[in-house]
């Protein structure tokens, strides 16, 4: 019986496709389950013999061999929560609910086991003695860590509570960020009269005319995704629809109805912050932080406290000329959520004659993508050919092959456009991560996932900047991912500290601001022309454009993150999640009851980052001060980026991320790096 669930499931064969690429022809939806279960099974049995092997404990017999215990699974896990993020549908959102106990229950299983960590111990206690390099340390004291922060020295009651715990967890984040997805497609703003489309560009109009045709509605149709979104709230006059538009994305998950989220958001931190008392912490956070190059809470918050004072004034600053504007151009109202995203752009117009729309033309989403792709073979020698012969998930999706001379490096999936199935936002992830174990290299295959307008019949999807620069950080992100070259998979590519992740993504938006860079790619989409010179000198002019107002808002979603997972005693039942948030923001605009973001926050309560969404300020430290580097010596000068491919990008998590950054800067950061570019010092 065994062999046949093996033999009728793709999930559990050797795949006979380009490098062994997922056939999602052949896999369905009901094939997930049973594989995952079949994997857990093998995994444990792999696991199993490990713990009880008569030899002495090594390495090569413990370490090397977890690693590959649980490949099967990990290879189907990766699949479906991938495909559970951007190409969902009922079947797949249940089975992940029904998955993830088990999956937790598995891990617990591992983790808790005194016999396997006893071996583990016993390598990690010799490592002063024995000769590791620095990707064996890493990868030991990883192990060795994740067996401490997951129970594994509590004793049987406290083992049992962990356990129970880290289940419902598993349920609550999934459902949670279902319910976010819900909500974001539940709500559209459908629209029949001309005159309500006032100051919305024409490109932005066809996109909402589109929408409606294809729902076999008259008019137009937006949405709370990104591309209708966004340019709504920037561009339209009405203001009412504004505030309409505005209230519903901000009212997602706290709209009283099943897809609700704040009971779910006090149960989350009241479970996490037990999970960390269990384990002998004060909270949350200080679980989470001792694996970080932060390290502590309070570093933590000094450091958002410290960036927060530095740029308050300069928001402050940002809000009182976008309000006397609004004011000398007829809005006699003081400025609300709704109003500032329209007012600070026709700012924008009138300072710096910038119009963001205007840009759009010269943003042709294959030209930035080549642009990209351009990019990385002058400072790596890497190329990017498509692959029409490798099969996707959707047909919106592109793979290309990455390959560096004759050495394949990996598979690129680009999945670009949004659609119900997705959610939103933009993110970098992984089918199969790269490794070299023994004799055997893996390479990556690398997934970008993001939600840019779709092309019609009469026009290609058009970038605007700001999702050029998206699109550059997830490149960045996946190029760490592409050009990871260590043995184990735990530590290769992304699998780095939490607040270094971040730093790779961001150091490459800068290239978005250089007219070198620009001048490679940026033509009409009509004419070919390249883009004008002034329009560039109005991007570089721009740059700093509400860098205080921008600042202050991430470090909120960061505040908001810290209060969260600092508290020592679990939220009330029917606790005040508004009021919780607004406490813990400084905020600028007037508080409208019924929104706030937590409800919808996904990247900490579903999305990892709880107690770690500081870490894109924090990598913004470290990629302003990397980033001189190349402006020093050229921003395509192919020995700075390769001893940032080798020092960095090639090394994961290989080595602690102070290490690589002094290896590759040769001193510690410069903190004040990020304050002089975003012009917040003399």
């Amino acid at each position: 019986m065994q062999e046949k669930i093996i033999a009728d499931n793709p999930l559990l064969t050797v795949w006979d496709t380009p490098h062994q690429t997922p056939p999602f022809s052949r896999i369905a939806d009901a094939h997930y389950a049973p594989a995952i279960k079949e994997g857990i099974r093998m995994a444990e049995a792999n696991i199993d013999a490990i713990a009880r092997q008569s030899e002495p404990p090594t390495f090569e017999n413990t370490i090397v061999a977890l690693e590959k215990a649980a490949e099967s699974l990990d290879r189907s896990t990766a699949l479906l929560l991938n495909l559970n993020e951007c190409c969902t549908n009922q079947q797949l959102q249940q089975t992940v609910l029904e998955i993830m106990p088990e999956l937790t229950q598995y891990e617990n299983r591992i983790w808790m086991d005194r016999r396997l960590f006893a071996r583990v111990e016993t390598i990690y206690q010799s490592r002063n003695s024995i000769p590791f390099d620095s990707e064996q340390t890493q990868l030991l004291e990883k192990y060795y860590q994740h067996f401490i922060r997951n129970g594994v020295n509590l004793d049987a009651e406290k083992k049992q509570r962990f356990a129970t715990c880290t289940e419902e967890l598993a349920t609550l984040t999934e459902t949670f960020n279902q319910n976010a997805l819900h909500d974001t497609n539940d709500f559209t703003l459908h629209l029949t009269d001309s005159a309500d489309l006032e100051g919305l560009p024409d490109g932005i109009c066809h996109e909402a005319h589109d929408e409606a045709l294809r729902r076999g509605l008259e008019g137009w149709v937006f949405t709370l995704h990104a591309p209708s979104y966004r340019p709504f709230l920037t561009y339209a006059a009405n203001r009412k629809l504004r505030e309409r538009m505005w209230r519903a994305y901000n009212s997602r998950g706290n709209r009283g109805s099943e897809t609700d989220n704040k009971s779910i958001i006090a149960r989350i931190v009241a479970l996490r912050l037990e999970i960390a008392q269990l384990l002998g912490y004060d909270d949350y956070a200080s679980y989470s932080l001792c694996r970080t190059m932060a390290q502590d809470a309070p570093t933590v918050n000094k450091f958002l406290d410290d960036l927060l004072q530095a740029s308050l004034p300069f928001a402050r600053q940002d809000l009182e000329e976008v309000q006397q504007f609004a004011r000398q151009h007829g809005a006699d109202y003081t400025l609300q959520n709704w109003d500032f995203s329209y007012w600070s752009e026709r700012l924008k117009q009138q300072r710096y004659d910038f119009d963001s729309e205007a840009l759009r033309p010269y943003f042709k989403l294959d030209n930035v993508r080549q642009g990209i792709f351009d990019l990385y073979g002058r400072l790596y020698g890497v190329s990017f050919v498509e692959r029409n012969d490798v099969e996707v998930y959707h047909n919106d999706v592109k793979v290309f092959e990455v390959r560096d001379g004759e050495r394949l490096m990996g598979l690129l999936y680009l999945d670009m456009f949004p659609r119900e199935s997705k959610r939103s936002g933009a993110w970098m992830t992984e089918f199969r991560g790269q490794s070299f174990i023994g004799d055997e290299e893996v390479r990556p295959l690398i997934q970008v996932v993001c939600n840019f307008t779709k092309s019609s019949a009469d026009r290609p999807s058009l970038l605007t900047f700001d999702e050029m620069e998206t699109f550059m950080h997830e490149m960045g992100h996946a190029m760490h991912g592409m050009l990871s070259d260590v043995r184990y998979p735990s530590v290769s590519g992304t699998n780095v500290r939490h607040d270094f992740v971040e730093m790779p993504s961001q150091v490459m938006e800068n290239w978005c601001y250089e007219p070198e860079f620009l001048n490679t790619f940026a033509f009409h989409y009509q004419t070919g022309e390249p883009i004008p010179t002034e329009y560039i000198d109005k991007i570089r002019r721009a740059e700093r454009y509400l860098a205080g107002w921008l600042c202050v808002r991430q470090l909120n979603f960061g505040r908001v993150d810290m209060a969260y997972h600092t508290i020592r005693q679990p939220l009330p039942a029917g606790a005040d999640i508004e009021r919780f948030e607004h406490n813990s923001m400084v905020e600028l605009l007037p508080t409208v009851e019924g929104c706030c973001s937590s409800t919808s926050f996904t990247h900490i309560f579903c999305g990892g980052y709880a107690a770690g969404y500081y870490g894109y300020k924090w990598a913004e430290v470290l990629d302003a001060d990397i980033f001189s580097r190349f402006k020093e010596s050229g921003i395509f000068d192919r020995d700075t980026a390769t001893a940032f491919r080798r020092e960095i990008l090639s090394r994961g998590g290989s080595e602690h991320p102070a290490v690589l950054f002094r290896n590759f800067m040769g001193r510690d950061p410069d903190n004040d790096a990020l304050l002089r570019r975003c012009g917040f010092t003399a």
